[in-house]
Parts: structure tokens; sequence; C-alpha cells
């Protein structure tokens, strides 16, 4: 950690204090199940948190209106598998199906900021403690759990925790530019081709073709953690949703068949598909896609968001029947004399990425001067 901050900490009090003493729990109107729903779209816009491991604790998406909503809060799962005791900070509007509960500092209107420091504090001691067979339900039990924060002249020393998540938050986005300048992507102006894509998008002539034309789609026989061995050479993927599939990394696995890169991962549990850039093992409920045609990585890009399309299709299809759905998918694909014309899916993801490197870098460099201002005061 930078000396700074080192020297931040060292020089920090701290105290320790009762939740419930610090915190209220909100009284809600939760949303009905029936009235939610699982993709974000314009009518259904408004987060709903549910017993969620990831994604902040959003599991659905509601209506305006028709349940309480809070921003800037806290939102603590109480049941669940593997999310009992996990803490979210929900900083825009968002509301409540199930299993989870608000809720917010009753002597102080604290930042997301704050609330991202206190989430950490609150989680360390929450999810070790509670689960499925013990509930982090407040009355009588979270209330009664004791964290242990900075502190000046025996109350919570909030302006500590705002410059220090500030700086740190600076720090981090200061290492994002970093990364872009060493990555040669901080030149985000798009050429004439690119820009011509852009605009031209909605009027590119397009061919049909089943999905198997252009991918194919096997059964892996998978290999169990317990098979992995020291090094981190290829990546371990598994059905996760989470960190692109991957659960850990692994040397050479013997009598294991290691799967190539420049391929694509479908977890068989929220039927994600992932690009691999690495060669990688497999875990079980896992198959593989591969390109019939040598693609560079902007037309794998482009056909990796032609498959997460079937996403919601094949969460429907029993898993046997995965492979057959795929290969008689129907996509389209922009053409040039009647076929797929792949430069233009190189040109058109060049564009988006360089589009969306824009947002990041001015972003950076937003927060980096609100940063800047909240340590100077």
């Amino acid at each position: 950690m930078d000396a700074s901050l080192n020297k931040r900490l060292n020089d920090v009090k701290w105290g320790e204090y009762k939740i419930g003493n610090l915190f209220e729990k909100l009284t809600v109107t939760k949303a009905i199940k029936e009235n939610v729903r699982k993709y974000r779209n314009k009518e259904f816009s408004i987060p709903v948190v549910y017993c969620k491991f990831g994604d902040n604790g959003i599991m659905y998406w509601g209506r305006e209106g028709e349940f309480t909503t809070f921003e800037n809060v806290i939102s603590i799962v109480y049941n669940g598998v593997i999310a009992a005791g996990k803490v979210y900070a929900q900083k825009q509007a968002t509301g409540i199906l199930a299993e989870s509960y608000f809720i917010r500092l009753k002597q102080h209107k604290a930042s997301h900021n704050v609330n991202l420091y206190l989430v950490t504090v609150l989680e360390k001691v929450l999810y070790p403690k509670y689960s499925r067979d013990y509930l982090a339900t407040w009355d009588n039990k979270v209330e009664n759990d004791i964290i242990v924060l900075p502190t000046k002249n025996n109350k919570v020393d909030f302006d500590f925790i705002e410059e220090f998540i500030a700086e740190l938050e600076e720090r981090s986005v200061a290492e994002l530019e970093a990364w872009l300048r060493a990555a040669g992507l901080e030149n985000y102006e798009l050429t004439k081709e690119e820009r011509s894509a852009i605009e031209d998008f909605d009027s590119t002539p397009t061919i049909s073709a089943t999905l198997n034309k252009h991918i194919s789609i096997k059964n892996i026989i998978g290999i169990n953690s317990d098979a992995l061995t020291d090094g981190d050479c290829y990546d371990y993927i598994t059905r996760t949703s989470m960190d692109q599939g991957i659960l850990g990394s692994t040397g050479v696995v013997k009598n294991a068949k290691l799967n190539p890169k420049n391929t694509w991962s479908l977890g068989l549990l929220q039927m994600d598909f992932f690009m691999r850039k690495r060669p990688w093992y497999a875990g079980q409920f896992v198959r593989i896609l591969e390109p019939k045609n040598i693609l560079n990585e902007n037309q794998m890009l482009w056909f990796t968001a032609i498959l997460n399309k079937q996403k919601q299709s094949l969460q429907s299809v029993l898993v046997r029947d995965v492979n057959e759905k795929l290969r008689n998918t129907i996509i389209r694909l922009p053409a040039k004399s009647g076929q797929p014309d792949y430069s233009k899916m190189a040109t058109i993801i060049s564009a988006v990425k360089k589009l969306v490197i824009k947002d990041v870098a001015e972003y950076a460099n937003k927060k980096i001067r609100v940063a800047q201002q909240v340590i100077a005061k």
C-alpha cells in the first residue's frame, strides 16, 4: 500500500460499535415475484435485490411505483445457501423481493463512498458468522454484532473514511489510466472507416445462417478441482458466472484434455458464454465452442455478443438439448457480395471498444478531480 495511506492507517484511532446503535433497519413494501423480470428493459428498470451472491445482490428488475425503494442505503442478505451475510451498497433507488433488508446510518447522511467502506466492515463480521442454518436477521442478531471503525472524539470519524476511500479511488483510477496507456488504448479517436461503420450500422447488409455453419459446439469431460496442480499456466473454467467463469488456475493436469485458446466456454448454469484467450481446463457442466474459420480478437468478440444473445432462450431448454438448440439457431451477420463480412465485424467492434474507452477515460479524469477535491479539504 502507498506510504501516505499507510500513515493514515497508523495514525487513526479505532473504536468498537454495536451495529444497532449506528444503523436503523428500514421498513419496506416488497416487490411481488410475478411483477418482476430477470432482465432490465425500459418498463422494468428498477433494481430488486434477493438472496444473490454477486451482482450487488440484484437478481430482478421491477416497475417504478410498485414497491418501496431507497437509494444510498446498505442491503443485507439474511438467507441463502451461499449469500447469507453478504452486504451491498445500493447507490441508486432499489427495492427488495425477499431474503434481504435495508439499513442506513441513524445520525449521519452517508455518501456512497462511506457506504462502500461500511459494507466491507459489515461483511467481514457477518458473512463468516451467518448461514442458511443461522440466518442473518436483524432483531437480536445482526443489530447486536460489533464492528470496528475509525474514531475521533468518541464518534465514528466519517471524514477519515471519506478521505481514505477517495484517495484509494484516485490511485485506482490513476492505475487504470496507466494500464490504458501501457496497453495502447489511450487513443480513442475513431478512424474514418470506424466512424462510417457505426453511422451506417442500421443499413449494413446482412446474411442469415445457422450458428453451426460458423461455430461448433462439443461436450467436454470435465475435471474436479482436486485434480488441479501447482502453477498458473492455464485457467480452470467452471459453470460459474463470476470472473469470466474462471474458478482458479493450474499447471498441467495429466490425463485431462487441455482446451485450446481462441474458443468459447459455455457454463450450463446461467448459460454464460466467455471468450477464452488462454488454453483452459474445464470443470463439470461446461461446453466448448470453436470457430470454424480463423478469427481475430475483434471478430471473436462479435460472435461472443451473438452467443450471449442466446442466453435467455437456452435457460428454458433441457441441458441435453442445448447443443442441438445452438446448432440450429439462426443468426444474422454483416454481409458483402452475399458472404459474411468479417472485416466489417472487426471494424465495428474496434469502434465500440474506442467508444467505451473514451467513456472510461473521461470517467477516470472526473473521478480523479473529485477525489483530489475531497482529499484537499
